[in-house]
């Protein structure tokens, strides 16, 4: 079986992690490289983060460093959800003898996209600083790529705002220069990646497995329990291996193709990822496939088969 040549760019918080753990298991994908960017921790704790996820799992991806800040806009961060290490204040220790990488993440990657015309998919799982930057630097870089699935947006309302999703908020002006990058885009927003949780039993079963990855990802996700339970979100959404899944298994989602654009001046709405899917008056272009329902019983039994695999 040919596998699917996968580039993952990751502000390696929680389920980040668990979502790079999926994209190791699933037979059907490739990784080729990770790079690390600010968002749900700063650069360097979700640099380090995903070299303990390689240790996690045995496995020695190339991590590359990213941006350290939004491209206009101060940096936020998600501590609150994700805990100050970004992997819910868990220690995981790192592995020996790590090799830096040289290259930025940038570079990098369209380094990967020249081997692999045409047949590269990017799947950013935090904000899009790093993505902006390599379009910005290489133009011909959307050209590259076979497609960009992405966790982001919402084509209704947000959860860092009442009108943005966090990844696409922490840096507006990055989001808006992919969007109109012109390659192929799906987009797992929150329409979707709220459908996509596990509920405590399941993590009680990953824990009960006895494997390390399933210790360690029910540890991490209980640190944003107390914190999501307060604003009555149901389960642990698993919003970062949506994009991931996608790409293995397309036939468990639903969406529908639109126009969408971002808004990056608003005072109460940057950050929105406005679409036409609900209007009477639609753009004159479709750009995103935007995704909006998933099998989630499918779902988390592939997730925790992967999980529990490691």
């Amino acid at each position: 079986m040919t596998k699917i040549p996968v580039w993952m760019d990751c502000d390696t918080g929680t389920d980040d992690a668990v979502a790079i753990m999926l994209a190791h298991k699933l037979p059907e994908l490739e990784i080729l490289g990770i790079s690390a960017v600010c968002g749900n921790t700063i650069q360097d704790n979700a640099y380090w983060n995903t070299h303990r996820i390689n240790a996690l799992m045995g496995t020695d991806y190339p991590v590359y460093r990213g941006a350290e800040k939004p491209m206009v806009i101060p940096l936020v961060t998600a501590a609150y959800v994700h805990g100050e290490n970004g992997l819910g204040d868990v220690e995981l220790p790192l592995p020996e003898g790590v090799a830096e990488q040289k290259e930025s993440a940038w570079d990098a990657l369209y380094a990967c996209a020249r081997a692999h015309p045409g047949e590269l998919r990017l799947v950013p799982t935090g904000p899009l600083t790093n993505i902006a930057i390599a379009f910005t630097k290489y133009p011909d870089l959307p050209k590259l790529l076979h497609s960009i699935t992405l966790m982001g947006g919402s084509a209704g309302p947000g959860n860092i705002t009442p009108a943005a999703e966090f990844n696409i908020y922490a840096d507006p002006q990055a989001a808006d220069i992919v969007f109109r990058c012109g390659a192929p885009i799906v987009m797992c927003g929150l329409d979707v990646t709220t459908q996509a949780y596990f509920e405590m039993e399941d993590l009680d079963e990953l824990a009960a497995s006895g494997k390390s990855a399933g210790t360690f990802v029910k540890a991490i996700l209980m640190h944003s329990y107390a914190v999501l339970a307060k604003y009555g979100v149901k389960g642990f959404c698993m919003h970062d291996s949506c994009p991931v899944m996608y790409l293995a298994h397309p036939e468990l989602f639903e969406g529908e193709e639109a126009g969408v654009v971002v808004e990056t001046r608003g005072s109460f709405t940057s950050g929105k990822t406005i679409t036409d899917l609900y209007s009477d008056k639609q753009f004159p272009f479709t750009n995103a496939l935007v995704i909006l329902k998933v099998d989630r019983e499918k779902f988390i039994a592939l997730l925790k088969d992967a999980i529990q695999s490691i």
